[in-house]
């Protein structure tokens, strides 16, 4: 029997969340609706413009995100990820625990800065990102633990650790490891600016191909290179056996490796976008270990990310997430 159902490897992000309108953006300079790598100091300057407006802290990170719905919901996760030893990072690694989520013990923490991602949320209920990786920029191989792993059903991780060399070695080594161990494999395409500005970075974590990919319409598209959605179905199909295209209020797409499946939409008002995919991909996957069909796993994965948008942050209560879980078991 497994240990883990899921053992995850990406960045350690403490999450800042802001509610704030267009102008904002305009007057930071920030493009809208995605991440941006930044460093400290453009971080700050940001968080100094919007010291006026109440924000709310948890830890994050897209994979973290992921793999602590999925604990919720009764799974097993491990988190692979690199915080350093300061408040943010013990804070980060307290709540990571209090999720249900195991993890490398805090001996191995390092001198430096933990991550830290501000979250922009405008009236629209879109979000944008400004990231300063901090010591998770150093995130690699030696903090992959393979006796875990190994223990684990699924390995999986996200596309955000293509901008970081040792991170982007780091989840293709434990891919490698995970093939070789039967562990069955999955990634995020994560943000369409990793997949406009990484491809090539992104194939390499893919390799030969993987088991699952998760990817919304617009990042299958131009990992594509093309605008419509049946041709970036063709090529997700060279690269993964399965597929979870996400697609808003239109629902999902899965590819159960014979058959594409639509997943219908659970139709709410959003208010907050942040970690939706995320949300889907950590319900997703708590389907698929517990033996559902896809169709099953999609339509709680559906059902939890749409309720995950009705309010702010990337996370629902654990109350919450086992409400959801009970209407469909």
């Amino acid at each position: 029997m497994s240990t883990y159902d899921v053992y995850a490897l990406g960045n350690a992000l403490v999450d800042m969340e802001y509610e704030i309108s267009p102008g904002d953006l305009q007057h930071l300079n920030i493009d809208k609706g995605v991440m941006t790598l930044v460093d400290e100091a453009h971080q700050l300057r940001i968080m100094d413009h919007l010291r006026e407006h109440h924000h709310q802290r948890g830890s994050g990170g897209s994979a973290a995100n992921s793999v602590i719905a999925l604990s919720q919901l009764g799974g097993r996760g491990y988190y692979a990820c690199k915080v350093a030893d300061d408040d943010l990072g013990h804070f980060y690694m307290k709540d990571l625990r209090e999720g249900g989520v195991a993890t490398l013990d805090g001996g191995f923490l390092d001198k430096g800065d933990t991550g830290r991602c501000v979250v922009l949320v405008t009236p629209d209920s879109d979000r944008t990102m400004c990231t300063y990786l901090g010591i998770s920029g150093n995130l690699s191989v030696h903090e992959v633990e393979v006796r875990s792993l190994h223990a684990a059903k699924w390995f999986y991780t996200e596309g955000y650790l293509v901008t970081s060399d040792t991170a982007r070695v780091a989840a293709i080594e434990a891919r490698r490891a995970a093939e070789h161990g039967g562990v069955r494999t999955a990634l995020s395409l994560s943000d369409p600016n990793m997949v406009k500005f990484f491809k090539a970075g992104l194939k390499e974590m893919i390799g030969d191909g993987v088991d699952l990919i998760f990817a919304n319409e617009e990042e299958a598209m131009g990992m594509a290179e093309t605008n419509d959605l049946n041709e970036a179905v063709a090529y997700l199909k060279t690269l993964s056996k399965e597929f979870a295209i996400t697609r808003g209020p239109k629902g999902a797409l899965v590819f159960d490796g014979q058959e594409l499946i639509d997943i219908d939409p659970v139709p709410v008002k959003p208010v907050d976008t942040v970690g939706a995919g995320d949300m889907f991909a950590g319900a997703f996957l708590y389907g698929l270990t517990q033996g559902w069909s896809h169709k099953r796993a999609g339509d709680l994965a559906s059902a939890a990310s749409a309720k995950l948008v009705t309010s702010l942050g990337p996370r629902l209560s654990k109350e919450d997430t086992q409400a959801i879980l009970k209407s469909f078991v």
